[in-house]
């Protein structure tokens, strides 16, 4: 202690300590400064992790959940909505924000459930806008002005049966008419044991007094029209619809489609040692078990197993067929695959339709397991 004071007093003698050098300073705030910046960084980085990760959490226990519906005064534009018969307010709520018209697939269900209301919907082809609110479109479904008389829309990835049942509910012609009309693919210069996949996606009106042989070579004249723009041979014809109705049913975006297309590609390649010629595609799964529209995404140990000529889990190749009727999106992925070296991909998010693709199984593995933790989130979103 007494060297201490001897040396404050000794410190006292010599006068005030000099200033440390300006340089020396200005080094030491820079120094502060940068760690005031990767600790407010890493608090930003890690909050807008738990952000990213918590998002709906977080809305909801802060009230601050996005609006379900539009706002009234947004209505634009023109949009076609098909009810079918025996559809109900889920369907209907899910078709209505597949057109752009309500914001979010449950908003126009919950309205109904909100407001006590089970109006009796008729089927037909409606003419409503873009960016309506949940009232606004049921008052323009109840409205018989806006129901389009001899039309149907027809949009991809629809089979034949379903494209039937839309025919006659849009047309008025008898369902029987139409299964009669189809019978013979050949009447219509089809070389196939049918006409799925040459039943042209695309809302259509026509004209009082029209046959259903009628309605159905104008589709499949709308087909060859697109193959024939596309550039397709027409002895390559039903291979591409093969492939591009598999494309249509597996992927949501033009993006992703030439990437499904290539993962097709890639798995064709007499090389594949990977999967060794399987497809092994969910959609002709289903497609050949008939359970393509059974509700959910995945595909049933039954189906996948069933040893039919559309079942690319248990055989090699193409399907026999075409599975669903193409657009001209995906008829151009058939033709324009991008470029990658991808043989695997798995949708994580049914919602927003993120996919990822990978090259190998235990990245695939890894993709799965995503998804499966989405479904295990969102039981109730199809998986």
């Amino acid at each position: 202690m007494e060297d201490l004071f001897a040396q404050e007093h000794a410190a006292e003698e010599m006068g005030p300590t000099p200033p440390a050098p300006r340089r020396r300073r200005r080094v030491g705030a820079w120094i502060a400064l940068a760690l005031v910046l990767v600790v407010v960084g890493g608090v930003a980085a890690g909050g807008l992790w738990v952000w990213n990760t918590y998002e709906t959490q977080i809305r909801a226990v802060m009230g601050w959940e996005e609006p379900k519906d539009f706002e009234p005064g947004m209505a634009n534009g023109e949009a076609f909505v098909t009810i079918a018969s025996g559809d109900s307010g889920g369907p209907i709520s899910q078709s209505l924000f597949e057109a752009g018209v309500t914001k979010t697939p449950g908003a126009f269900y919950d309205y109904l459930i909100a407001t006590a209301q089970n109006p009796p919907f008729q089927p037909g082809v409606y003419a409503l806008q873009r960016q309506m609110t949940s009232e606004a479109a049921l008052e323009a479904l109840l409205n018989p002005e806006n129901k389009m008389e001899d039309s149907a829309q027809l949009p991809e990835g629809l089979t034949v049966e379903q494209s039937l049942t839309r025919l006659a509910d849009g047309t008025g012609i008898p369902l029987e008419e139409f299964q009669a009309a189809v019978a013979d693919p050949s009447a219509y210069g089809v070389q196939a044991d049918t006409l799925e996949g040459w039943l042209f996606p695309a809302t259509y009106t026509f004209d009082p007094g029209t046959t259903a042989p009628q309605v159905i070579q104008r589709l499949v004249d709308r087909t060859v029209q697109s193959l024939d723009s596309a550039g397709v041979p027409v002895e390559d014809r039903e291979e591409i619809l093969t492939i591009a109705s598999i494309i249509q049913r597996e992927a949501r975006f033009e993006a992703d489609m030439r990437k499904v297309s290539r993962v097709i590609q890639n798995r064709l390649d007499p090389t594949n040692q990977e999967t060794f010629g399987l497809l092994q595609m969910d959609s002709t799964a289903q497609y050949g078990y008939g359970e393509m529209h059974a509700g959910s995404a995945s595909t049933s140990a039954e189906a996948q197993f069933d040893d039919n000529p559309w079942n690319t889990y248990v055989r090699t190749g193409l399907p026999v067929g075409p599975i669903a009727n193409p657009g001209d999106v995906a008829i151009a992925a058939a033709l324009n695959p991008a470029d990658g070296d991808w043989l695997y991909f798995v949708t994580v998010n049914l919602d927003s339709g993120e996919t990822v693709f990978t090259n190998n199984l235990a990245d695939h593995n890894a993709a799965v397991a995503q998804w499966q933790a989405w479904c295990r989130d969102k039981p109730d979103s199809g998986c």
